[in-house]
């Protein structure tokens, strides 16, 4: 398994990993949107030259005001290749990728269950908020530089190709 930079070769694989992953078109045209916006990272696993998982990041605002904070989403993997590692590959490379391009920590909407694992912790335990009403232990942060959260707090807000969703 190979993990690489998501190519426009690999939209469609990307649409279908997304859509078989989620029982659904929603995050596969929330991955559309988002290739437009600026700031935009993407990686894909790929076994045999077929896609079997899919990770993004895209850049976040705090209380309206830009930051160097950035969101996971979504991220996905082929039902039948779960559990394998693979979203733990697109994960460590997505952060060091987001590391490296300057942000300095990472939100998530997602299961609690899974990602504390990597380091992620409620973010509500820190002082920030979501846009968007999901349970506060769904709501996750990772510090990419440490103490870069200590003087931060508010209303962590995602892009508009969010609306909708």
């Amino acid at each position: 398994m190979e993990i690489r930079p998501e190519q426009t070769s690999d939209f469609e694989q990307v649409y279908a990993v997304n859509s078989a992953a989620f029982g659904g078109e929603g995050e596969s045209k929330l991955v559309e949107k988002l290739r437009q916006v600026q700031g935009y990272i993407s990686f894909v696993a790929v076994e045999n030259e077929q896609v079997i998982g899919h990770i993004s990041f895209l850049p976040l605002t705090l209380d309206g005001r830009s930051t160097f904070f950035s969101g996971l989403a979504p991220m996905s993997v082929l039902p039948g290749r779960q559990k394998q590692g693979i979203g733990s590959a697109l994960i460590a490379t997505g952060l060091d990728a987001c590391r490296s391009a300057g942000y300095t920590a990472v939100f998530v909407l997602g299961h609690s269950g899974y990602y504390p694992r990597f380091g992620f912790r409620t973010a509500a335990d820190l002082g920030f908020t979501c846009e968007y009403p999901v349970p506060p232990d769904h709501f996750m942060v990772i510090e990419l530089v440490e103490n870069s959260l200590a003087e931060s707090s508010g209303l962590i807000k995602y892009d508009d190709a969010f609306a909708g969703l």
